[in-house]
């Protein structure tokens, strides 16, 4: 079985315990997720299985969107409740306008440090593993870009908060940056991930809905197609004889494809509809490469 499971992530789990669980339940080989969210946080795990594995790379690229509760007053090490207090302020002062009014420091192309806490890599080791053994090194900002950050509640010291944000944004460091803006420190309480490119929260799968549908056969009811991540790409149809030579890795002329420009990445699909390969615009040859072939 090819495709992907929307999955919804229950806090207290992994997200490589839950591709576990699948490549265990489904005995496919190659399992894998896009997009990791911590053990404490829940929501939407994008799970692809089979041939849908090769198209994780650009899922990763597609926006999400967050909702999290900071808990003012508090930093923590891990930047958020499941890590050791480093700092407490006072959050009694802070007022929503001052919230909403620091929010916008926020919006648009940002940088920012990521935590210690993180599965980034330095010197070969992730950051995590240096982290437990009490080591800190200086990590270099990053960019991120945040389109859209709306304060839903307010409620000291909780201040709730809807995060439309593209890839490589830390939440965690949103919250810390957070609480050092206002003086007060801040961390995350909560975090539950909304959506991730076409995929909703509404329509995610739970662990127990998962498990059922294995164990009464309906499961591959819940796999949604590999290219329904690619929806937004241009795509062409090619005829038999094209299809073949794409699959042997062989490239199309551009003037032997109508319909889509000559730039970036499309969608090949054969007569029957279906997904050929990805192909690559090669601009200096005007040719069209295959990326990634499916057939």
């Amino acid at each position: 079985m090819d495709g992907i499971l929307n999955l919804n992530k229950p806090a207290g789990r992994t997200s490589f315990s839950l591709v576990a669980l699948v490549r265990k339940l489904s005995r496919e080989r190659r399992v894998g997720h896009a997009g990791t969210l911590d053990s404490t946080a829940s929501g939407v795990l994008p799970v692809c299985l089979g041939k849908a594995t090769r198209i994780v790379e650009f899922l990763m690229d597609a926006g999400k969107t967050y909702r999290t509760r900071i808990k003012l007053g508090t930093a923590t090490d891990t930047y958020d409740a499941a890590g050791k207090v480093i700092q407490q302020g006072d959050a009694s002062g802070i007022d929503r306008r001052q919230v909403e009014a620091t929010l916008e420091e926020f919006r648009g192309q940002i940088t920012q440090t990521p935590p210690m806490y993180s599965a980034l890599k330095h010197q070969g080791r992730r950051l995590y593993q240096l982290a437990r053994q009490g080591v800190t090194v200086e990590r270099p900002s990053r960019p991120a870009t945040i389109y859209n950050i709306e304060l839903e509640d307010f409620e000291l010291p909780i201040v709730t908060l809807k995060v439309d944000c593209a890839k490589g944004t830390y939440i965690r460091s949103l919250a810390h940056d957070l609480g050092q803006r206002l003086g007060c420190s801040g961390h995350v309480g909560s975090l539950v991930r909304l959506s991730y490119g076409p995929f909703s929260l509404e329509d995610a799968v739970s662990l127990p809905q998962l498990e059922e549908a294995f164990a009464d056969g309906s499961w591959q009811e819940l796999i949604y197609p590999i290219d329904s991540v690619l929806a937004d790409w241009p795509s062409l149809v090619v005829a038999e004889e094209q299809a073949e030579v794409i699959r042997h890795g062989g490239s199309l002329a551009a003037d032997e494809i109508s319909g889509v420009k000559g730039q970036g990445r499309c969608r090949a699909y054969n007569q029957q509809g279906g997904l050929v390969a990805i192909l690559q615009y090669d601009e200096a040859g005007r040719r069209w490469q295959p990326e990634k072939v499916f057939a």
